[in-house]
């Protein structure tokens, strides 16, 4: 079937999709109760249905005074149960999809059990709302007469005890319509290629000849490939290469320290660019608009949310509450409960609500991801908005940034370590620090008054790293491409320490 029919096509059917989320939009807490009502009323017959009587759990009150909030670790043996063959523990539906969710750093991997439910009325819906929602804001939009580039994670399917796991990704393509590969490049092989060097030479020769008009993939990764393709190729911009190119969809790190860069390297006037919000546990929030970047919280995947305030989170006073009870402009954690049988699960991740009518968010952070030693409350959006502010003012470009604390010791004062590389050097670095120091300042009220007359932190001190020092620690830890991280903020030194020690001898330049 020719590309354009698939367009017309496919433009027809997704737009159908835009009255169920008006539906979603009208009658937000009613469509999450009922979501509720369906998961336990499905699950009640599995092991942990009956553990906690899901057989007579009525209402939400029931079902929170029943169930606790739970982490990987709480549910880890079940998760191992099920991997190891055995059926009907937390979902009634076979479950013989896992994927795997190592982290940046060096920790235990995580197994994620993944439905056919969580494949078809979750990752794969989102990924055609995302169309829809697309294709609903940019009528004249030519998205299906060309390709998509995509870049995901490595690696292959393993099998273990007829169960399988891997990348999130490597099962979505595994299991994908065949509609969306012709649709995509590169091929399912290359994508699913596990050294990463070769995979990236591999995109190159398979891409760089095709009609693409959209690419998907994590800033930080595909900037890298678009990088790799630009010098390939000799070319300046990816215009010259694609010119059709209309759309990048992004997700799993900020772009706000890359938005620059990207728009050097694509000078095209009405360039969208679409975030999304996703993770192995689900997928959860897609921008519905071009003009905002704010992210449409998706109500009807078969995922029920619950919020930690994080003003109580890991207290004694920690509460959660329902999607009804948030409130806009501040920080939560996220819990959910899924058609893939994670109950009452706390994802890790953080976000602040922009609106409650619709529920629209950003996200945040992580909650082991930011740094609380001082009282100072500093998320990643806050760093990575100071980051972008500092680069615009200076003129410069960011690759990569990790953040930690130095601890008062004696009299001395405490005081944030960061290490940055630089894309573009800043002509004056100490002018550089001295307006990210500011733009936190501005950005967050906590910060700004521990670092009010130096009373309890010092400036901050930055680290300008030499060339490909991430690239090379994300190598070291085997954690090349796709789906994997620098942790952005820790309360500990471990990631920073480990990163200075990888420094050549003289190349690191410490600006106090």
């Amino acid at each position: 079937m020719a590309l354009p029919i698939i367009n017309s096509i496919a433009s027809w059917i997704l737009k159908k999709r835009i009255h169920q989320i008006e539906l979603f939009l009208k009658y937000p807490h009613e469509v999450q109760e009922e979501l509720l009502h369906n998961l336990v009323k499905m699950a009640e017959n599995t092991a942990i249905g009956r553990k906690y009587g899901f057989e007579s759990v009525k209402n939400y009150r029931a079902f929170t005074e029943r169930v606790p909030v739970s982490t990987y670790e709480d549910l880890e043996p079940l998760i191992e149960q099920t991997r190891t063959g055995e059926q009907n523990v937390f979902w009634p539906t076979p479950i013989k999809w896992f994927a795997k969710s190592s982290g940046t750093t060096n920790a235990k991997s995580k197994f994620i059990p993944v439905s056919s439910e969580a494949l078809e009325d979750c990752h794969y819906k989102a990924s055609k709302d995302l169309l829809c929602l697309y294709l609903n804001n940019n009528e004249d939009s030519q998205l299906f007469t060309g390709k998509s580039l995509r870049l995901g994670g490595s690696k292959q399917l393993y099998e273990d005890n007829n169960t399988f796991f891997g990348d999130l990704s490597a099962i979505l393509i595994d299991n994908m319509p065949f509609w969306a590969e012709l649709s995509s490049t590169p091929s399912n092989r290359v994508s699913l290629m596990g050294e990463w060097e070769s995979k990236l030479a591999a995109i190159v020769q398979e891409t760089i000849h095709e009609n693409v008009t959209s690419f998907a993939g994590v800033p930080s990764w595909m900037m890298v490939l678009l990088n790799r393709i630009l010098e390939e190729t000799g070319k300046t911009n990816l215009l010259e290469i694609w010119p059709n190119l209309e759309v990048y969809f992004h997700g799993g790190v900020s772009f706000a320290p890359y938005r620059e860069q990207y728009k050097k390297i694509l000078p095209k006037q009405g360039f969208q660019f679409y975030e999304i919000y996703n993770a192995s546990e689900g997928f959860f929030a897609i921008q519905d608009s071009n003009d905002s970047d704010e992210l449409l919280l998706m109500l009807d995947y078969g995922i029920f949310y619950e919020f930690i305030p994080m003003d109580t989170f890991g207290t004694l006073n920690q509460r959660v509450i329902p999607l009804s009870q948030v409130e806009a402009n501040k920080n939560y954690a996220i819990v959910i409960t899924t058609n893939a049988g994670l109950w009452r699960y706390m994802i890790g991740d953080t976000v602040r609500f922009t609106s409650i009518n619709p529920y629209r968010i950003k996200i945040t952070g992580r909650t082991k991801h930011h740094i609380n030693v001082f009282g100072e409350e500093l998320m990643v959006e806050n760093t990575d908005r100071a980051i972008a502010k500092a680069c615009q003012v200076t003129g410069t470009e960011v690759i990569d940034y990790t953040v930690a604390p130095i601890f008062m010791e004696g009299k001395e004062k405490g005081a944030h370590e960061w290490i940055i590389e630089f894309k573009s050097q800043p002509n004056d670095a100490e002018h550089f620090r001295a307006t990210l120091d500011e733009a936190l300042q501005s950005l967050n009220s906590d910060y700004e008054a521990k670092r009010y007359n130096n009373m309890t932190l010092n400036p901050l001190v930055l680290n300008v790293a030499r060339p490909k020092l991430f690239y090379d620690w994300l190598k070291e830890q085997d954690k090349l491409g796709g789906q994997h991280k620098i942790p952005r903020l820790s309360n500990e030194r471990h990631y920073l320490e480990q990163l200075k020690a990888m420094q050549a001898e003289g190349s690191l330049t410490d600006l106090a």
